[in-house]
């Protein structure tokens, strides 16, 4: 009876906007937007039940043989397309079977989320994990690129040849002011809170941060966030890309997760007498981010341009430890947040991962820290509250983040079970998403680099 009283308010919702069509939307495992858009005389009950049927081979889900699947509303993550000249209305979808039980598909990254927050709740440690994403992008006035036989290019436009810290920079240095006013005003009308925009570090680059909410609702939003701001791109004649690291030499982009759990209202992470104001239980939370962090990389940094972004000497995270306020750490304690938001930052993430898988790989890895009582002391994670120690006998015992997305795949196969947990990922998931990786690599190995006909051409 709720759940037909829910359709019957969306159905409402829809006639009051005046909408015409409903797009359903989904991500395939890859991250890889896809949506199917119906006329709204087909939003009935009957489709709440059966669903729509689609070919989900071509989705990357099955084999053609067997492809056939359903999709069917989520009726809580409806907007009104802001870009479409037709009224649309816009959900994301569920992924269904088509057995007797019609039972959803285990590949549903979508279902993998759920099933993420499913384990938290269960596991009694708390009820609600809260993340807050920060994304950064990089907008161009022109951006070009291909891949050929006999030729292999980019070029992007840069703002200025200027040498400096473009941090917080107000106009005319940030000349994009007006462009994430007006995406800050499309996200919230859509129903997403921005907490604020800004200048990033590198010419070119800017950040949009949002406000807390639940893992799934994080990871829609992040789905709709990269539709806003590519249309609206594409809308003024700009090119906007969250790709890790476009520029060689300067700072690339990253996806920080500020995350924390509640128990009930309570935040589990927060304890004032103790170091950061921090709890032990958010202490082994943390540990067990940076105990798989080779693991967790394969899905949170899961591109060979992610790794371009984790070197040495730019702000990016490089080493598995944690310190208050220090940004050179793969976590961040922040000092400014109140003691109902006392939280981490997971800060060595990016935007190409899937997000839905990304950030239920972070929880995973976190209920694992809890549940094993897992100390960062023990592991050398720390805290460190400047920089990386430098100092030789303990330099060694610092574990460091894989440096390319080959040695994050081989750390997802060794180190796996606690992605497993209470069937969030299972191995048809972690093997098609190792297989889908490692081609990219292969594919990527095998074209020559600019850089090499620099160094060999005439060698």
């Amino acid at each position: 009876m709720q759940q037909k009283s829910k359709f019957n308010a969306i159905k409402k919702k829809c006639a009051d906007h005046k909408a015409e069509f409903f797009s359903l939307n989904t991500l395939d495992l890859k991250g890889k937007l896809h949506s199917l858009t119906l006329p709204v005389y087909m939003f009935n009950e009957e489709l709440m039940d059966h669903g729509v049927g689609f070919d989900a081979s071509s989705y990357g889900f099955a084999k053609t043989e067997r492809s056939d699947m359903t999709m069917i509303p989520d009726l809580d993550s409806m907007f009104m397309d802001p870009f479409s000249q037709k009224k649309t209305a816009v959900f994301m979808a569920n992924i269904y079977l088509t057995n007797s039980e019609k039972s959803r598909f285990s590949q549903d990254v979508r279902f993998v989320a759920k099933k993420a927050e499913k384990s938290l709740t269960e596991s009694k440690i708390g009820s609600t994990i809260m993340m807050a994403p920060e994304f950064e992008f990089f907008i161009f006035k022109n951006a070009e690129y291909g891949v050929e036989e006999n030729e292999c290019f980019y070029y992007i436009e840069k703002e200025t040849e200027e040498k400096k810290n473009f941090y917080h920079s107000p106009a005319p240095d940030d000349p994009y002011i007006d462009f994430k006013n007006e995406a800050t005003s499309i996200l919230n009308d859509i129903g997403i809170k921005v907490k604020y925009h800004h200048h990033e570090v590198a010419v070119n680059q800017h950040e949009i941060e949002t406000n807390f909410d639940t893992l799934l609702k994080s990871a829609d939003d992040a789905v709709k966030i990269k539709y806003v701001l590519f249309n609206l791109a594409k809308k003024h004649e700009l090119f906007v890309t969250f790709m890790p690291k476009p520029f060689f030499g300067n700072a690339g982009n990253g996806w920080h997760i500020h995350q924390y759990v509640l128990k009930g209202q309570k935040n589990l992470f927060f304890d004032g007498a103790r170091y950061a104001k921090f709890s032990k239980k958010g202490l082994n939370y943390l540990t067990g981010l940076l105990f798989h962090s080779a693991s967790l990389s394969a899905f949170a940094n899961p591109s060979t341009n992610s790794y371009k972004r984790l070197v040495r000497g730019y702000e990016a995270p490089v080493a598995a430890i944690f310190g208050q306020s220090n940004r050179n750490a793969s976590i961040r304690i922040p000092t400014y947040s109140r003691p109902e938001q006392t939280r981490l930052e997971y800060r060595a993430s990016d935007a190409s991962s899937n997000p839905y898988l990304a950030l239920s790989a972070m929880l995973m890895a976190g209920i694992d820290g809890i549940k094993k009582n897992l100390d960062p002391d023990e592991y050398y994670f720390g805290p460190f509250d400047s920089g990386i120690p430098k100092t030789r006998a303990l330099k060694k015992k610092i574990k460091m983040l894989p440096e390319d997305l080959n040695e994050a795949l081989e750390g997802l196969m060794k180190d796996n079970g606690y992605l497993k947990a209470d069937d969030v990922f299972n191995d048809q998931i972690i093997s098609r998403w190792i297989e889908f990786k490692r081609n990219e690599i292969k594919e990527i190995s095998n074209i020559p680099h600019p850089k090499e006909f620099e160094q060999y051409f005439n060698f």
